[in-house]
């Protein structure tokens, strides 16, 4: 039976020279199988300046035109939600190739590259779906993708001064955080900014959402963890008026009078993973639980 011509839409990062390496023998394993790779616009043009690879043949794509059977993201967690919010709504599977440094998003290695591709086109792997929230407001058109599939937060600017941020869930007064930010988060992003912030890992497709709090001002104040059918409704009071509202990272500014209205998106973000490897082998190699720094020492 002839295998399928799988099309290949690569994002990457620009800001590792050594993934250079890892694309050279994803383009090889594709064509050796009979596939065909498009390269995003920017990171192709860093690929031709800055490598030796041979890129003849290979079509470039701008990031709104997507037009491919999978994404492949080869550099870290970033590199994957950058592919991520192109991807949007259009249900693209991703495979995260990560020549980053952690990588809880992007858990598949450079040296794996060649057993995955084998795994796409013998249909040997499965998908995670993910969820994504968005942002709205009543006042002000947020500028970039509204979309995220880590966390959206609002956080101070200008001053080291703290800011007040006014929290409800469908319309009920939960409380006013006195604190640097307040980040909600997904389950995927549970292990990101959230996490650094004191709030809970939560397993993805969990159907859950967090709200952390930024270096709060009250030792009294937790994360709280809510249905994701739930609505969140955010007001900022600030010494200098303004705030910024960070998506996935993108952040922009905020007039205080401004209200950010958080819900679960419509849609969600597909995420490959290999067959036997799943959420919690990751974590327990990613946040090297059980393991004991003891025995590697010696007396």
């Amino acid at each position: 039976m002839q295998q399928r011509q799988f099309r290949f839409a690569l994002f990457g990062s620009t800001y590792q020279p050594k993934s250079s390496v890892a694309v050279g023998d994803f383009l090889d394993c594709v064509a050796r199988r009979g596939g065909k790779v498009s390269i995003e616009k920017e990171y192709h043009r860093y690929l031709s300046l800055g490598s030796r690879l041979e890129l003849n043949g290979v079509e470039v794509f701008e990031s709104d035109c997507l037009d491919a059977d999978f994404v492949v993201s080869m550099g870290g967690d970033g590199t994957l939600l950058k592919a991520a919010n192109c991807v949007g709504a259009r249900e693209l599977p991703i495979i995260g190739v990560n020549t980053g440094r952690l990588g809880f998003l992007a858990d598949t290695t450079a040296a794996e590259i060649e057993n995955t591709v084998e795994a796409i086109f013998n249909n040997d792997f499965y998908i995670e779906e993910h969820a994504v929230i968005e942002a709205t407001t009543a006042k002000k058109k947020i500028t970039g993708s509204p979309f995220a599939l880590n966390d959206i937060a609002v956080l101070k600017r200008d001053n080291a001064s703290m800011i007040s941020i006014t929290a409800s869930i469908n319309g009920e007064f939960l409380t006013t955080y006195q604190a640097d930010g307040l980040i909600v988060s997904t389950p995927t992003g549970s292990t990101a900014y959230s996490l650094s912030s004191g709030g809970p890992v939560m397993a993805p497709m969990s159907g859950v959402l967090c709200l952390t709090p930024v270096a709060p001002h009250s030792l009294n104040v937790r994360p709280i963890v809510i249905p994701d059918n739930a609505e969140i409704s955010l007001s900022v009071k600030s010494r200098s008026h303004k705030f910024l509202i960070a998506i996935d990272g993108r952040s922009e500014k905020c007039a205080e009078s401004v209200t950010i209205n958080i819900r679960r998106a419509p849609h969600s973000i597909k995420i490959m993973r290999l067959t036997g490897r799943n959420y919690y082998s990751t974590l327990r190699e990613k946040m090297m639980w059980g393991r004991d720094n003891r025995l590697s020492v010696e007396c």
